[in-house]
């Protein structure tokens, strides 16, 4: 039985093979997915707004640094703006999802969610 996060986790896994073009992480995949709980199934918050300055902001307190528990210096953004350009500066919907998981790949950081 298929289950309404189930049905994100697919969404996920296909925007990524699309538009990273490498096969994800499935289980990493779902474990953010989790982690992320209700927020998924908003769709403001669903996707992260790159352009936006305190978005980034909130990306980098809230996940980078609490939840990755990774010191707050220039590496964050150096990280931030790779992962940014890896999914895709040109592309509008940018999946939170799929940002946490490329940050969390960038910085080694799978251990998190063992």
């Amino acid at each position: 039985m298929s289950t309404k996060t189930d049905e994100r986790v697919g969404k996920y896994i296909q925007d990524f093979k699309e538009k990273i073009g490498e096969e994800p992480d499935v289980g990493l995949i779902r474990k953010i997915t989790e982690y992320l709980g209700p927020v998924v199934f908003r769709d403001d918050a669903e996707t992260v707004a790159s352009s936006s300055e305190s978005e980034l902001e909130t990306v980098k307190s809230n996940f980078l640094i609490k939840k990755l528990g990774l010191p707050n210096d220039s590496k964050l953004d150096v990280g931030l703006n790779a992962m940014l350009e890896k999914y895709g500066k040109s592309n509008r919907n940018k999946y939170r999802v799929i940002v946490y998981y490329l940050l969390t790949k960038y910085f080694n950081k799978e251990s998190v969610f063992a």
